[in-house]
């Protein structure tokens, strides 16, 4: 505050004997602008040099009023303790100085002014006391308003986290309404759940039996590629038996000129069972294939079931 400083708290060995705050008597020029600073009153200099009892009983009531001290309006009068004299009317003005006096007395004795307070202040003021008494306060008012401003911080920054702690507790109760959202929808899901589950142990069921039929395809593929392969060795076999007997058959032919409708009978049964074997050989071939087909068959149905089993299990942990 410019153009005055705030007086200091009393600080000795012996503090509880000692005034809670001390008493200098601050320039009147201080005392006005602390009093106009804070609007508690406009004040003059001869107000302050020549105190009347009118100018003080305003004083220390605007004082009072502004300390949170006087709780009633100074001009008020308590009417019940008025019925107890015989003519109330010539008592109101000394019914208000004596109310207005107890609280100042209350009030300077609270803050331990080591001066004390008279009716003669209110009544009959003196410049000297009205200063010590209006120091007194003012000395108090000051501690006071230093002491709140720096508490006033530590009180937004409360306002600040009480602020947060209601945010955060509609947040919590947001989240539990969520949750009881989500609680609702999985119990209603349930059914659809439970009706998944029982698909994918279905399809578990139909790959395990597709899966051991694949393996008997597969063994039976191989056992009829085994055949076939003894098929051709076989075919091979014949046809250079063939060859061979049909050179055999050139050179007794040759030598053999006698008979040659026994020899035509001999060529037509070689070549009977060429045919013979080159048929087995073709049907043999055809059921490899048709078994080989089936076996695509079933391997791209077992690899369609397998996908909609992931496609089923990642809807499954959704839902969850």
């Amino acid at each position: 505050m410019a153009g005055y400083s705030y007086p200091t708290s009393a600080s000795t060995a012996a503090g509880a004997a000692q005034p809670m705050y001390s008493l200098p008597v601050l320039p009147r020029s201080d005392i006005m602008a602390i009093m106009a600073d804070y609007q508690i009153m406009n004040l003059s200099d001869s107000d302050l040099i020549n105190p009347t009892p009118n100018f003080v009983f305003n004083l220390y009531s605007s004082l009072l009023i502004h300390l949170d001290s006087l709780q009633d309006d100074p001009s008020q009068v308590d009417f019940t303790a008025l019925e107890r004299f015989e003519n109330p009317d010539m008592h109101v003005d000394s019914v208000r100085v004596m109310n207005l006096y107890s609280k100042i007395k209350d009030f300077l004795a609270t803050i331990e002014c080591p001066i004390g307070f008279t009716l003669d202040d209110l009544i009959r003021p003196e410049c000297n006391r009205t200063l010590k008494f209006l120091c007194a306060i003012l000395n108090f008012f000051l501690h006071k308003d230093t002491k709140l401003s720096m508490l006033r911080p530590y009180g937004e920054e409360l306002d600040a986290l009480d602020e947060q702690r209601k945010e955060m507790e509609a947040r919590i109760t947001q989240l539990k309404e969520e949750i009881a959202g989500l609680n609702e929808t999985r119990e209603r899901e349930r059914p659809l759940v439970l009706e998944a589950e029982a698909k994918v142990k279905e399809l578990r069921q139909t790959i395990d039996n597709l899966n051991s039929l694949q393996s008997n395809l597969r063994k039976e593929r191989q056992s009829m590629k085994d055949k076939a392969q003894e098929m051709n060795a076989n075919v091979s076999k014949a046809e250079f038996e063939l060859i061979q007997a049909t050179e055999e058959n050139a050179i007794l032919r040759s030598k053999i000129v006698q008979s040659p409708d026994k020899l035509q009978r001999a060529l037509e049964e070689k070549k009977a069972l060429q045919m013979e074997a080159k048929d087995s050989e073709r049907l043999a071939m055809q059921s490899f294939q048709e078994k080989t087909a089936i076996l695509e068959v079933y391997t791209k149905a077992w690899e369609k079931m397998t996908k909609q089993l992931a496609q089923m299990h990642t809807i499954q942990e959704q839902v969850c």
